[in-house]
């Protein structure tokens, strides 16, 4: 994997990948149409699942908390969980190492920030808590992999997690050694330059910049305020709240990687747990963090139950609507809004092959008017920041990345005029509305 010139990691090698798709390469890509899809894997994987669930796929079991023990919960963005089911695999030998994202030293402006690694220890593994909104691959950690014996857990978003299934259905040896998948819920990914924007308008030159925190936790403010740090080689510190950003809705689409629009798993349903924020009230002002997991493996769901009476774990059980009602945001792009977007004409490209069928006529126009502006907003972002780059004017894209920003929070939001038009138009059932939507939500 390489990176573009616009912040994206993809695929590279001898020939032209794009005129070299080989039968292998597309049963590996989690996006290819020749790829098994969610379903089938996680019927594979979990046959015994006792629920299973359109939205979320099969699982034993539904969970809405934090840790309660130790400093997971405070050292990680959410609740802690995810950081703490990886622990507590090391702690009780199911695994010998973990694969998981984590701080990469740095010595110019193109260099990463984050990158995969390999565990082996609690202390390294607690080091590399937290959420990262930044392009990242597997190829290294799949090596090393390969190359050491041991039993390992991989921790990544649903497409990343699905590709390791592929990948092992073709390789014995990485069969045999990754035997547990811990997923995070998402929302989509972002590229490089998402960091580098922020890094501007927090007055900061990326090159100066030793490490960043996407999500700084307060303990006094709502969870779901974030705010970005940068941490310079000098020894200084920036910080910033992403509302103040002109790219800080995370929902209009900013920076986002273009094979997002065609995803449908948002919880990462061939995971054999999945972890992700209580965006619901009360859990969402709760500035401590809340997680939600969907446990899919019975042995999972076994440990997480011992902890919880043990009361090293705080756990109230749910159920397959409380998990869509925290991520209704993600839901509605992947599957309302991707249904959309299978609808349009593709001439000259590759059709997704989706769980979700193509739907025009029934989605509502407010809806319609969303999906379409973060769609350009994601694809218009790239190259004006490029060229704002490339001319040292900041402005050029910010300027414009304000007035969108508007625009769609006016769309989503129901602000200013154009939402009242929408309003009114929905009202008097000039658009309608199909299978429950909710125009006024993003």
């Amino acid at each position: 994997m390489v990176m573009d010139v616009h912040g994206h990691l993809k695929p590279s090698g001898p020939a032209d990948w794009r005129r070299a798709r080989t039968a292998g390469f597309s049963a590996l890509c989690p996006f290819s149409p020749a790829a098994v899809d969610e379903d089938d894997i996680a019927l594979a994987r979990y046959p015994e699942a006792p629920l299973d669930d359109p939205r979320i796929g099969r699982f034993v079991s539904a969970w809405v908390g934090h840790v309660e023990e130790g400093g997971f919960r405070a050292a990680g963005s959410s609740g802690g969980m995810a950081n703490w089911t990886a622990a507590e695999l090391l702690r009780t030998g199911r695994v010998d190492a973990v694969a998981h994202v984590g701080g990469l030293p740095r010595d110019g402006a193109d260099d990463p920030l984050f990158g995969y690694r390999v565990s082996r220890s609690l202390d390294e593994l607690g080091a590399a808590a937290k959420s990262r909104y930044h392009p990242v691959e597997l190829s290294g950690v799949i090596e090393t992999i390969r190359g050491t014996p041991g039993r390992y857990a991989v921790i990544g978003v649903p497409c990343f997690i699905k590709a390791v299934h592929l990948l092992r259905a073709t390789d014995p040896v990485l069969r045999e050694r990754i035997v547990f998948t811990l997923g995070l819920f998402c929302g989509h990914m972002k590229s490089l330059r998402m960091a580098e924007s922020f890094a501007w308008q927090t007055g900061v030159r990326m090159e100066d910049v030793a490490r960043m925190d996407y999500r700084l936790k307060d303990p006094g403010r709502p969870a779901n305020v974030y705010t970005a740090q940068f941490v310079l080689k000098d020894g200084g510190e920036r910080r910033r709240d992403w509302w103040n950003f002109a790219d800080g809705d995370w929902g209009a689409g900013f920076f986002q990687n273009p094979a997002c629009d065609w995803c449908d798993d948002v919880v990462a349903e061939t995971a054999d747990i999945s972890f992700g924020d209580a965006w619901v009230e009360p859990y969402s002002s709760d500035g401590r963090g809340t997680n939600v997991v969907v446990a899919r493996a019975p042995d999972l769901d076994v440990m997480l139950r011992e902890a919880i009476a043990e009361r090293r774990l705080r756990l109230e059980s749910v159920d397959a609507d409380f998990i869509h009602r925290t991520q209704a945001a993600g839901f509605r792009h992947r599957r309302e809004g991707l249904a959309w977007r299978l609808s349009w004409p593709r001439p000259g490209k590759l059709r997704p092959r989706k769980r979700t069928a193509p739907e025009r006529v029934g989605v509502p126009a407010r809806r319609r008017a969303v999906y379409a502006l973060r769609f350009q907003i994601s694809r218009w972002s790239h190259p004006l920041f490029r060229l704002a780059r490339r001319t040292g004017i900041p402005a050029v894209y910010l300027r414009w990345a304000g007035a969108m920003l508007a625009l769609y929070q006016a769309l989503a939001w129901s602000r200013g005029p154009l939402g009242a038009l929408f309003d009114r138009l929905e009202s008097g059932g000039g658009a309608g509305r199909a299978r429950g939507a909710q125009p006024h939500r993003r």
